[in-house]
């Protein structure tokens, strides 16, 4: 009975931990607009940065890799005692991770999950935890695209596991989660088709507009938008008639 009862309830304790949705939680503790309610919808660290606070995003983006690394890691350091294995530590990191993707404690509204899976990874394996973070930063830098960097790190973990530490459970979950992350970034790979997925670094559809002049203005023109007014120029003629002296 405690051989499946407890396995259950520690998953279900991921899952709970999971539906924490960062993003909307600091966001209202720090007065700003709810993730949902603007830019890509995505209540994720990436979106958060769009309200223009840096530290929303980057308190976002640790807490939610922690709720995937620490009850992942609560089962690896305290679960023997309990039975608690590998297993149940796989299991209760994919709980964690579809916690974020449909969290119970905000209308199953989530975000995309990378850093999630990047927290359970870390703990289940350091070191393909490791693995996977460098291709993140190796496709991201060559590429400059932050989603394509993210599917191809997905992809290539269960591999890593695989190939190198062996077939464990690790491997089913690591493999979920990139089937899982990479269909949640579909609108993300319609865009990288179409050549439309903004780069790392790239300003933002308003942000470039908001730089754009405004329509009708001209460079060699500063004063204003549209025609100058009359009795205005840069060259002053002098109204005295020559050749006569005052």
């Amino acid at each position: 009975m405690q051989d499946t009862l407890y396995p259950l309830l520690a998953a279900l304790a991921g899952y709970l931990i999971g539906s924490l949705s960062f993003a909307v939680i600091i966001s209202r503790v720090m007065g700003l607009s709810d993730p949902r309610s603007y830019g890509s919808g995505n209540p994720g660290a990436t979106n958060v940065l769009r309200s223009g606070n840096k530290l929303a995003a980057i308190l976002t983006l640790v807490f939610d890799a922690l709720k995937g690394y620490l009850p992942v890691l609560a089962v690896v350091l305290w679960g023997a005692p309990l039975g608690l294995g590998e297993g149940t530590a796989a299991l209760v990191g994919l709980g964690a991770f579809l916690g974020h993707l449909w969290p119970v404690f905000f209308k199953f509204e989530g975000g995309k999950g990378v850093a999630t899976a990047a927290g359970v990874l870390l703990a289940l394996n350091p070191l393909l935890g490791a693995a996977t973070l460098a291709t993140w930063l190796i496709i991201a830098y060559f590429s400059r695209y932050s989603s394509l960097a993210a599917m191809v790190a997905a992809v290539f973990a269960p591999f890593y596991q695989m190939l190198i530490w062996g077939m464990s459970p690790i491997v089913l979950t690591a493999g979920i989660m990139a089937l899982l992350l990479i269909w949640r970034h579909e609108a993300n790979i319609k865009k990288l088709l179409n050549g439309t997925e903004s780069k790392i670094g790239q300003k933002s559809g308003a942000a470039a507009a908001a730089a754009t002049p405004p329509a009708g203005s001209s460079k060699k023109h500063p004063h204003g938008v549209g025609p100058r007014p009359h009795g205005h120029s840069h060259h002053h003629h002098d109204s005295k008639p020559k050749g006569k002296k005052q």
